[in-house]
């Protein structure tokens, strides 16, 4: 059965995803900065309300992937917090600054995972050797990686998603960014088990007030009256669509 995570920036968007049918949701803050460390209180009340897989990702700030030893040790308590929350994986990832695999800070993140599924999120992207990298990850024991095949989005990169996953002798290889309804179908021919997606729409604010002239942003064209939401409707299609190949599969 073909997996569908949703990428979810909110307990809201979790529970959206959930009754629309996800398998597994990604818990992220700011969607802006591509995903950061969610708040406690939102991985406290998404352990109590999300009843489908749920893990975090752990980043304590946009950017690159190479972090200082305090952002590292901000990681690690961030960890420890999701894990005794009693959550069952979490997703992470750190790389060095000539690009390759943080492997000693990675042997540390894996050994305070303990039972955690460690996904390896899009710094995969950002590596110098993906090959190298995959291998380097499978020696660790990351359960998958999240990757668009090392391009701006999952299509342009189904090449290297194809070779990776004919490679792989462990990690899942989950196809992410830009998977959408309209293009799952070229994931799931190549073999992929997994598949990553916001599955959104901007949704507008209920503020019927604003006050004009003031923003909270630096970014001037930023429209702080709209959002990025998980859209029910989308999941439900998308995992449509993917039952529907698996189940043609089996009758094959």
């Amino acid at each position: 059965m073909t997996k569908l995570e949703v990428c979810c920036y909110s307990v809201d968007c979790a529970l959206t995803a959930e009754l629309a049918g996800a398998d597994r949701v990604e818990l992220c803050a700011s969607q802006a900065d591509g995903g950061i460390t969610p708040s406690y209180g939102t991985l406290k009340l998404a352990r109590e309300k999300v009843n489908i897989p749920v893990h975090p990702i752990v980043r304590p700030r946009g950017g690159d992937f190479c972090y200082s030893q305090s952002e590292f040790d901000v990681l690690k308590s961030d960890i420890a917090c999701i894990r005794d929350l009693g959550f069952p994986g979490v997703v992470v990832g750190m790389l060095d600054a000539e690009g390759h695999i943080d492997m000693p800070r990675m042997w540390e993140v894996m050994a305070l995972c303990g039972d955690m599924a460690v996904t390896f999120h899009r710094a995969f992207d950002m590596c110098l050797n993906p090959k190298v990298a995959l291998e380097q990850l499978t020696q660790l024991g990351v359960a998958r990686i999240l990757t668009s095949g090392q391009q701006q989005n999952a299509e342009v990169g189904i090449s290297m998603l194809r070779e990776l996953n004919s490679l792989t002798r462990g990690p899942i290889i989950m196809a992410g960014a830009g998977v959408r309804l309209t293009n799952l179908q070229k994931f799931v021919d190549i073999g992929l088990k997994e598949l990553h997606s916001s599955a959104g729409r901007q949704v507008f604010s209920s503020m019927r007030y604003r006050k004009a002239g003031v923003s909270m942003s630096s970014d001037t064209d930023f429209d702080e009256f709209s959002r990025y939401c998980v859209d029910g409707d989308i999941v439900a299609a998308m995992k449509n669509a993917l039952e529907f190949d698996d189940s043609v599969s089996r009758t094959a």
